[in-house]
């Protein structure tokens, strides 16, 4: 089944568009909650999210998939922009790269925070800080559901992108002597 057939262009262009636009507010609402997320200790001081390179990583990379996602959502309806398959897809495969190297981060951070390494003698976070940890793992999997998104816009793209070709001819002879 191609999904570029004249009835079914409709349905592509429908789930790209929806893909698109719910990304926003799932990178919004993991910014929120990263940037807002703060928690005080009597003991061990104030931890905020300025405090991590990783959640600054975070943030910026959301903020970056937030306005390219709006940008492609009136892009995708402005006929000479849409034609051009290949800058969605180039585009969609690098915020898709970018959102996974910051969504590794952020696991990273987590892991150490709840798990701790006691090799360079760093103690596990959450069970001081809690509250802030629960927020990341909340923001964290926002910015999951955000990636996923894209990895799914990101095939649509390259199924756009590389249907425009016609498969490579194969001599009916050569695939018969390639046979086992």
């Amino acid at each position: 089944m191609r999904f570029l057939d004249e009835n079914n262009v409709s349905i592509l262009k429908v789930l790209d568009f929806s893909l698109r636009l719910f990304v926003v507010p799932l990178c919004v609402a993991s910014i929120c909650l990263t940037v807002t997320n703060h928690q005080d200790n009597s003991i061990y001081g104030k931890l905020e999210f300025s405090n991590f390179l990783g959640l600054k990583y975070m943030t910026c990379i959301s903020a970056i998939s937030s306005g390219y996602a709006l940008l492609a959502v009136v892009s995708t309806w402005v006929k000479f922009l849409a034609t051009k398959a290949w800058a969605f897809f180039v585009s969609d495969q690098v915020v898709a790269y970018l959102m996974v190297t910051s969504g590794a981060a952020m696991a990273e951070i987590l892991y150490l925070a709840y798990k701790g390494d006691k090799e360079v003698t760093w103690s596990k976070a959450c069970t001081s800080y809690g509250r802030f940890c629960s927020r990341l793992v909340l923001a964290v999997s926002l910015h999951a559901l955000a990636l996923l998104c894209f990895f799914v816009l990101a095939i649509i793209s390259a199924y756009r992108a590389f249907s425009i070709y016609e498969p490579p001819y194969v001599p009916a002879e050569e695939v018969e002597e390639n046979r086992p």
